[in-house]
């Protein structure tokens, strides 16, 4: 399979600094070509499926609280990962798609989302989206209706913008 966006998807998170490597992916992962291992992300380019599908893995990392994102290991829902990490990992790869300058398409894809990848699409266009009012919360982001707001994040991981936050209250 071509992976037209792979280039710029790594690009980008060596941009971030968010790690990953490239190698084989034997065991059953849970999307093909993509796990995590100790808290990072592993890519076999010849099994990867879907290349947006990194950028929604990449957004559980960087949602991670800090002292728990080098523990992750495959499935991160087996990680205590539920709705709430789940919208804001949606809404991370919205903003990374638009800070790499995809179309949303490459995340949202209609093998994905239960079917609801053109909902999703629509709500982040129209709509601050799922999961933005969690990263605005983590002070990932600003609100979607400031100046530089929500798509375009503060900090890229979670424990990142709410330290440099504390900072600034000091």
């Amino acid at each position: 399979m071509v992976h037209t966006h792979l280039p710029a998807i790594l690009q980008f998170f060596d941009d971030i600094e968010l790690p990953y490597r490239l190698a084989p992916v034997a065991e059953e992962s849970f999307l093909p070509g993509i796990n995590i291992h100790q808290g990072i992300l592993v890519i076999d380019k010849k099994r990867l499926a879907h290349e947006g599908d990194l950028l929604h893995e990449a957004g559980h990392l960087a949602v991670t609280d800090r002292h728990h994102r080098a523990t992750l290991s495959g499935d991160v829902k087996k990680w205590g990962h539920q709705g709430g990490e789940e919208m804001a990992a949606m809404a991370w790869s919205w903003a990374a798609l638009q800070a790499i300058g995809l179309p949303p398409s490459v995340v949202f894809h209609e093998h994905g989302y239960r079917g609801a990848a053109a909902n999703l699409i629509t709500a982040f266009s129209t709509n601050p989206g799922p999961g933005v009012p969690l990263l605005y919360s983590w002070f990932m982001c600003l609100a979607p209706e400031q100046l530089q707001g929500f798509p375009v994040m503060q900090q890229w991981f979670r424990d990142d913008a709410y330290t440099h936050r504390q900072l600034a209250l000091l």
